[in-house]
């Protein structure tokens, strides 16, 4: 019988698995955006200083419509 340990074993489960980690962490990084601008951090020094393309921490600093 197939079960849950079997199925966290398959390429597939790890590999989605994964990618929802990594998007995870994006998103962690991209809502701290605003508290470091209102620290006074330039969107220079945010996006060295989280890994991130200046273009994305543009769009992510803009006010949500």
């Amino acid at each position: 019988m197939f079960e849950l340990n079997d199925l966290k074993q398959t390429r597939f489960f790890q590999e989605v698995f994964e990618e929802g980690k990594q998007q995870g962490k994006l998103e962690a990084k991209l809502k701290t955006i605003p508290q470091l601008l209102a620290f006074g951090l330039s969107i220079e020094q945010i996006a060295q200083g989280l890994s991130l393309d200046e273009q994305v921490v543009r769009q992510a600093a803009q006010p949500k419509s």
